[in-house]
């Protein structure tokens, strides 16, 4: 196997005869296919975790007594952490070793669950909740990129497919899972439940995964590390504040400024720096992976916002309990299985535009029948709906991807999946920490007396009358979803015509590095994005 960055030497422990097979396009090896096991084995705690959290949402916040702005902080907290690691996560590689770093991260994940177990409020459980996202954010890209070296370019395609059908099926299965395990004990089982499955993980990759050599490459980009994360996590916070008081309090703009100052001293920084920054920002001026980012920025923040909205929805106004959130949860994730290789399928037909753009469309319908849920909303409406909101996302991912990727060379594709996968995680933690906001803003306004929006008394206290209001503010929500959700298709229409998942020659390891690099497993050369980089945001948003 190899462990490489672009331009700098290979360091090699797979055999030539495999290698060589590799290159023929022959079957997978009993080798691979192991390594495709621990590789399973250790990523698929990281979908699950996050699709059972989204279920645990309500309930985390009734035990804690938190407000909606100070709860979405369980989730933002997590994916920005997740974000900030993805980034550094190939040059910790090669400086300390694949191996190496994949067993520090499931330490770093499991330290994180049982913390997160043991929280004892809302500040204690985000802080470690934090702890867990950094080993995740570490844990997917080095487990993918260890996998698909060991394949190789003419082999990835079917490696992806191995491990792709547990990774899609874990979002339809983890709320079931989530709303079972609340449902029969505490939510702290929730996080406690990764550590026998994470402690096999570990056991496994110490023993099965191949030894690779350190090497001393590119020095880490510190000054951008040191103003894009915690210029997000300023700018989110003065947000967060300003929906916990209800308006803008001089420390929530300061905040908010200071982050939104940080960031564009990065973006200046980054230009300059070029190609050796954080985030190649360079790669935005390309049309097809600038309107591929733009893109997916767009669509996560709707799709992320969403995602903290229907588990409250469904508890608030509906009183439903945790395995039946679970199962009305489920649909999302179904539509957006279904509709990933149908995707990759009609994108080699009739290119990435169009497809992008029918996409866009469909998840714009989907979220905008949940403008007008009402308290007694059938359950065959809301699930149908979720299934056109997944099938709608499912079907923009894979061929915004299969563009971005496209004009790209091998060389620039590892730094392109890094910059890409951040910006989903950014837009996805912008999301949650907007649409708390926003809604808290709404309950406000029509339900009167209900400004500080504890979950756990709008849980107890909801008559009929109130249930109904409530049932507007989140109509009223899904409202600015929508809205960006369709302002997606603006970036799709620029998107190049052409946009195949499937090339010949040096173009097709270039798209199989970029679906399964950094970005997230994919089924690179068969119809397949990322399945917990790109696709996996549709996915996991179940």
């Amino acid at each position: 196997m190899t462990l490489s960055r672009p331009g700098r030497p290979t360091v090699t422990s797979e055999k030539p005869e495999t290698r060589a097979a590799g290159g023929r396009g022959d079957g997978l090896s009993r080798e691979v296919l192991v390594l495709a096991a621990v590789v399973v084995l250790g990523t698929i705690m990281t979908v699950l975790d996050l699709t059972i959290v989204n279920v645990a949402i309500p309930t985390i916040g009734s035990r804690l007594h938190a407000s909606i702005p100070a709860i979405q902080w369980v989730l933002t907290g997590y994916m920005l952490a997740f974000a900030t690691v993805i980034p550094v996560t190939g040059w910790a590689a090669e400086r300390f070793g694949a191996k190496r770093l994949w067993l520090v991260a499931l330490g770093l994940f499991l330290v994180g669950s049982v913390l997160a177990g043991a929280a004892w409020s809302v500040g204690s459980l985000v802080a470690f909740r934090v702890i867990q996202g950094l080993g995740a954010g570490m844990i997917l890209p080095v487990g993918q990129s260890i996998l698909a070296q060991a394949a190789g370019p003419a082999r990835m395609g079917r490696v992806m497919s191995v491990i792709g059908v547990p990774m899609l099926l874990a979002p339809v299965f983890g709320p079931v899972i989530g709303g079972a395990i609340i449902g029969a004990a505490s939510w702290r089982w929730i996080f406690l439940i990764n550590l026998p499955i994470g402690a096999a993980a570990l056991i496994a990759a110490w023993r099965l995964l191949p030894d690779a050599e350190s090497q001393h490459g590119e020095r880490l980009d510190l000054r951008g590390l040191m103003l894009l994360c915690p210029g997000i996590g300023l700018f989110l916070y003065g947000m967060s504040q300003a929906g916990n008081r209800g308006g803008f309090s001089n420390a929530a703009v300061i905040a908010a400024l200071a982050g939104l100052t940080l960031i564009g001293l990065f973006f200046w920084h980054a230009t300059g720096r070029g190609s050796t920054a954080l985030i190649d920002v360079s790669l935005l001026r390309r049309r097809g992976f600038g309107s591929a980012a733009a893109l997916n920025f767009l669509l996560i923040i709707g799709l992320f916002g969403s995602l903290i909205l229907i588990p409250l929805y469904y508890q608030l106004v509906r009183h439903d309990g945790p395995l039946q959130i679970g199962l009305l949860l489920g649909p999302q994730g179904l539509g957006a299985a279904m509709a990933l290789p149908l995707a990759g399928w009609l994108t080699d037909r009739f290119g990435a535009r169009t497809v992008s753009s029918v996409g866009v469309i469909i998840a714009a319908i989907g979220t905008l029948g949940y403008t007008q849920i009402e308290a007694r909303t059938s359950d065959l409406y809301l699930a149908g709906m979720l299934l056109v909101i997944g099938a709608g996302i499912g079907a923009t991912i894979t061929p915004s991807m299969a563009a971005a990727f496209k004009a790209l060379s091998y060389a620039e594709t590892p730094r392109a999946s890094s910059a890409l996968n951040a910006i989903q995680r950014i837009a996805g933690a912008i999301g949650t920490a907007s649409f708390a906001i926003i809604l808290q803003h709404a309950i406000a306004a029509r339900v009167p007396g209900r400004g500080d929006t504890a979950i756990g008394a709008l849980a107890r206290h909801s008559p009929a009358h109130t249930a109904q209001a409530l049932a507007g503010a989140f109509g009223t929500t899904f409202w600015v979803a929508a809205a960006l959700i369709a302002l997606a298709l603006v970036p799709a229409l620029f998107l190049p015509i052409s946009g195949r998942l499937n090339h010949a020659g040096p173009a097709d390891a270039s798209e199989g590095q970029a679906g399964v690099g950094q970005a997230g497993v994919g089924q690179a050369g068969e119809g397949q994005a990322g399945v917990e980089g790109p696709a996996g945001q549709a996915t996991t948003a179940a």
